[in-house]
């Protein structure tokens, strides 16, 4: 076992939660299961503050309060340092000198009023833990029942979080998509216009070819025409001919 040497006053940590003086260990301390669930721990009875707790109950309730809010431990200048939060109940003035505090800080580290601000969020949770390990000492029922409260709000703004961030990726990924589709349909406008380009070029050349063929035929058809007509004036004029002659022949013979 490790032997308890030192203890040393450190100033508060930047946490609303109480602890108590750190204690230096000469040795590494055994590793004990203290992340072991406080819903496995024996639950004691409500004390009422008027009467003194039993060593027992004080021992289990040190041990429900060491399983929800976990000792820290450190190494400075090779030693170890561990560091439990504080067993010692709570009065009216240490909850409003904890609101105090809290107010404090939330205006020191500028913390948003509304919306999301992971600084409100971190100092709001070191002041529900100090609720719970005030409760705690008072009624280990309700600090456990606290715990689990405290469990399913951290479990559901995890999910909040992990959602939150898949639907920014979501939204990436969409956005990139939706680019990607811009540029296809930028590269395809610009080779419909091409073939816009070209198409109204073999249409000018299919016009003007129109007109040519047109012209022609015109002028076939014109000259048609006028052969026609001289064919037509040659045959009256031989018809006629012939009929003069015809009437001739036919006078001498009477």
């Amino acid at each position: 076992m490790a032997a308890v040497v030192q203890e040393r006053t450190v100033p508060p940590t930047d946490t609303l939660i109480k602890y108590e003086n750190p204690v230096l260990v000469t040795t590494h301390p055994e590793r004990k299961n203290r992340d072991a669930s406080p819903s496995k721990v024996g639950m004691t009875a409500c004390k009422v503050q008027t009467a003194l707790p039993t060593t027992d109950i004080r021992r289990e309730t040190d041990e429900i309060l060491n399983g929800i809010l976990p000792p820290k431990e450190w190494e400075e200048d090779c030693q170890i340092w561990t560091q439990r939060v504080s067993s010692i109940p709570a009065t009216r003035l240490d909850v409003i000198n904890l609101q105090e505090q809290l107010d404090m800080r939330l205006q020191q580290r500028q913390a948003r009023e509304t919306g999301i601000c992971p600084v409100r969020r971190e100092l709001y949770t070191q002041c529900f833990d100090e609720v719970i390990r005030q409760v705690t000492i008072n009624c280990a029922e309700r600090g456990l029942l606290l715990f689990r409260i405290r469990d399913e709000i951290r479990m559901t703004m995890a999910a909040y979080q992990t959602l939150y961030q898949s639907s920014i990726a979501f939204g990436m990924r969409k956005a990139l998509q939706a680019e990607q589709g811009k540029e296809d349909l930028i590269l395809a406008a610009d080779e419909l216009r091409v073939q816009k380009v070209e198409l109204e070029k073999n249409v000018a050349e299919l016009r003007q070819k129109f007109e040519q063929a047109e012209t022609r035929a015109a002028e076939v058809r014109e000259a048609e025409d006028k052969k026609h007509s001289e064919e037509i004036q040659f045959l009256k004029k031989t018809n006629q001919q012939l009929k003069t002659q015809l009437e001739g022949i036919i006078a001498t013979k009477k």
